[in-house]
């Protein structure tokens, strides 16, 4: 373990997602310079499935399954941040993290670079089949009645803290809970043990304010004349100052737009979280049931008060498999009566298409409101709309009956009602999700040095 610091410790994120702006670590990475003192920079690139598409992608081409735009986000900042000391964590390896550490270790080279300290984080991976008997386990016989694509484990920050205590400048992790790539560095800067439950605790909040990215800072909670947020287009991402008892301030990256106040940051707060005293992760059961929140300046807010308990002895698992074929078409009607022949057309549909149950939506007349079985546009009369964009959309283990969607929309150019026109369609592999919960004993975490990988 590295010797225990006690100045505050500084955590800017510049990806909330897999797809995320790619020119949003420029902004943090002068911030962090400007500012001083230690510092990380993270990422965060993963959502609940986006692992099963990297292990597609994997299949596909053994190089790949990682963050595709790993490229795009690290290569404007990367000479900067080793020059600066700012250390990188991140969950962009996805599906193959030793892959997207290979990826760093070239970019380095190319931008003439000393080699990085780049550590791989291990032990997320369940897909094998030497660990089927440990999914059977737990989700029983669905295990072998499915074609499994990726099985992965929500594992915590203990392996990105050790690797970061020895030396690693880069750490590149597959499936970690969002939180823990703040709560590793966290860790590590502050010497902090593994059940120091309290910080823990506040470090995991902390991180919970920045993996959103700009959401935290306006970007998602933006609503026009109800909450107004200056310069949306040019919204910065956060920072979190962290000290030595956990606590926070979160701010945002300097000369952006957006806001950081006390409105954003209570809504990023209670965001996916189920208990507000007992959200639970990899490293700690968070209690925030008594925080507080404080505004300290212009895009400043204080974090106190958070409490922790120990972590939970089970760790989340999801498993994503092939759920067969997702078929979507779409045509457009305008004009007079433009609402009873978009209707017509999906009457027309159905009737040409009883294998396949359709999800019929009426863009700009009901949609986003409407339910998959269609019993609210049964029961809403024809309205007046003169500008409707009929989708209709439809799941089939067969792909060859699911392609019948597509070729029956198509057909409502001359077959259908009068009008329609702007046909797409589009033929997508669907992925289902099984969830379990596996024995913490049973995923051992752990990392290596790019050097001394296989």
């Amino acid at each position: 373990m590295t010797a225990p610091a006690s100045s505050p410790l500084l955590i800017g994120c510049a990806a909330g997602f897999s797809g995320d702006r790619v020119d949003a670590a420029v902004a943090v990475v002068d911030t962090l310079i400007a500012r001083g003192g230690p510092a990380f920079l993270i990422f965060e690139t993963l959502a609940e499935r986006t692992l099963a598409l990297a292990q597609l992608r994997r299949r596909a081409d053994p190089a790949t399954g990682f963050e595709p735009l790993l490229d795009d986000m690290l290569r404007p900042v990367l000479a900067r941040c080793l020059q600066h000391g700012i250390r990188i964590v991140s969950n962009f390896g996805a599906a193959h993290p030793l892959a997207a550490a290979r990826w760093i270790q070239t970019m380095a080279r190319e931008l003439g670079l000393s080699a990085p300290r780049i550590a791989v984080i291990s032990g997320d991976d369940l897909s094998a089949p030497a660990h089927r008997a440990l999914l059977r386990s737990e989700l029983g016989d669905a295990v072998d009645s499915i074609s499994l694509v990726s099985a992965n484990a929500y594992i915590g920050a203990e392996a990105i803290a050790a690797a970061l205590d020895a030396g690693a400048q880069i750490v590149v992790a597959g499936r970690v809970a969002d939180p823990s790539l703040t709560v590793g560095p966290v860790m590590s800067h502050f010497g902090w043990r593994a059940d120091d439950w309290d910080r823990l605790a506040r470090a995991t909040m902390a991180g919970h304010l920045l993996e959103c990215g700009a959401q935290v800072c306006g970007g998602y909670f933006a609503d026009p004349g109800y909450k107004d947020v200056p310069d949306l287009h040019a919204v910065g991402y956060p920072i979190a100052e962290i000290d030595s008892a956990g606590d926070c301030v979160i701010g945002k990256a300097d000369g952006t737009g957006g806001c950081v106040n006390l409105a954003s940051v209570t809504e990023q707060l209670l965001y996916e979280v189920h208990d507000p005293a007992a959200y639970l992760t990899p490293d700690v059961v968070a209690d925030i049931s008594l925080a507080q929140l404080e505004q300290m300046a212009p895009d400043r807010v204080a974090l106190r008060g958070v409490r922790g308990h120990a972590r939970p002895a089970s760790l989340k698992v999801n498993v994503c498999h092939e759920g067969g074929w997702l078929a979507e078409g779409e045509i457009s009607y305008a004009g007079p009566r433009a609402e009873p022949r978009a209707r017509l057309a999906a009457d027309v549909l159905r009737r040409r298409l009883p294998a396949l149950q359709l999800r019929v939506d009426l863009v700009g007349a009901l949609s986003i409101m409407g339910d998959d079985g269609g019993a609210l546009l049964a029961a809403t009369p024809a309205g007046g709309a003169r500008d409707v964009r009929l989708r209709v959309a439809a799941t089939h283990a067969d792909r060859r009956e699911a392609e019948r969607l597509g070729r029956e929309v198509t057909a409502l150019y001359c077959c259908g009602p009068a009008g329609g026109g702007g046909v797409r369609t589009t033929l997508t592999p669907r992925l289902n999700t099984l969830s379990c919960l596996v024995p913490r004993e049973a995923v051992p975490a752990g990392f290596q040095m790019l050097e001394d990988a296989p």
